[in-house]
């Protein structure tokens, strides 16, 4: 009988974020027959939010990665991993730094953003990070891309061997089923779901849906650190009685089958997975035109439009809202035959088999 790949998944917590769900639900899918996943996290388990049942967990205990550095080299020698994958920037240089001193690991850094618009847009950019970045980014022995823009950002910024580089999508996770949608809204609902970030542009929707022709809810699900600011502007626009925020919810998915429509407003993404999320629901995206997968999910006139600018964000609404541009079947069948959880974990599983076999990544 031939011996389980030992996987190592690393998080910094297990917090509502993409990354995390992502790993997550990776780890608790993957062939057990063949792997033997374990997750560490440098967090604690108080702050979990997903489901994590059947996976083996070691809670670090820590407010601060760089605090447990020396904590997880024990717990890799401990543990003998064949395979360790992180997700996020800042774990990844963490974990490129230890891995001289396990030469029989192979680590696997996913990364999350398209780096340089990143940081571009971050006034905080710390220069000695992204130096220390850079250069784990050339110590890692594979790097996973979310979408194409990543993986061509990488290389234009990064003197790297390509054959190390490999694009894995995400995939569409338990529970975004198809809605059946047998009455209309009275009223047409729009959604966003997203942190209340600079880059994820909610003002600028909160600003186009205040020049709409018609009628509309709108609801935001998402906390972070613009809250103050996205709320000063839904009262500016006098927009209260028609946007309602959410800072939190389990029940993403029934609120996309809810809506009519989601809208991005979004100047960069990695790989949107609220998007790929909504369409398999059957709710189509109106998305601004930016770096990060969209252009990869969204397939103009069949489960959305990709706008340029602010005119024709509002046109499109307008035209929607007046002949339904779109059918909820054509729109789940438009990500489900590409992101489906099969599809995806398919690739993680032949990515970690041709690792320990010693055969190319892609």
């Amino acid at each position: 009988m031939n011996k389980k790949t030992k996987i190592c998944f690393v998080l910094p917590s297990l917090k509502a974020g993409g990354a995390e769900r992502v790993m997550t639900y990776i780890a608790q899918n993957i062939d057990k027959s063949k792997f033997e996943p374990f997750m560490v996290i440098f967090g604690f388990e108080k702050d979990v939010v997903y489901n994590t049942e059947g996976i083996r967990i070691i809670y670090l205990n820590k407010t601060k990665i760089t605090q447990g550095i020396f904590t997880i080299i024990n717990v890799f020698k401990n543990e003998k991993p064949n395979i360790v994958i992180c997700s996020i920037g800042h774990v990844n240089s963490l974990l490129a730094l230890v891995s001289p001193l396990f030469k029989k690991i192979k680590f696997i850094g996913r990364e999350a953003n398209v780096g340089s618009v990143r940081n571009k847009m971050n006034s905080k950019n710390n220069t000695i990070f992204s130096i220390i970045h850079k250069k784990s980014l050339k110590v890692l022995d594979v790097i996973i891309c979310q979408s194409n823009d990543m993986l061509k950002d990488i290389i234009s910024e990064n003197n790297i061997d390509t054959n190390r580089l490999i694009t894995i999508n995400n995939p569409i996770t338990k529970g975004f089923t198809l809605k059946d949608r047998k009455k209309q809204n009275s009223i047409v609902k729009y959604i966003t779901v997203g942190a209340l970030h600079e880059r994820k542009g909610h003002k600028r929707l909160l600003n186009l849906l205040s020049k709409l022709d018609h009628d509309f809810r709108y609801t935001i699900i998402g906390n972070g650190s613009k809250l103050n600011e996205i709320t000063e502007q839904i009262n500016k626009l006098n927009l209260s009685d028609k946007v309602i925020h959410i800072p939190y919810t389990k029940e993403v998915p029934k609120y996309l089958r809810e809506s009519d429509v989601f809208l991005n407003g979004s100047f960069v993404e990695g790989f949107p997975n609220v998007m790929i999320e909504s369409c398999a629901t059957g709710t189509p995206v109106i998305t601004f035109a930016a770096p990060g997968g969209i252009d990869e999910i969204i397939q103009n006139g069949i489960n959305g439009y990709i706008v340029d600018n602010e005119t024709d964000f509002i046109n499109y609404l307008n035209k929607n809202n007046k002949t339904k541009l779109f059918d909820s079947k054509t729109i789940n069948l438009s990500v489900t035959s590409r992101y489906s959880s099969e599809i995806i974990l398919s690739k993680y599983e032949c990515l970690f088999d041709n690792l320990m076999n010693n055969r190319p990544i892609k």
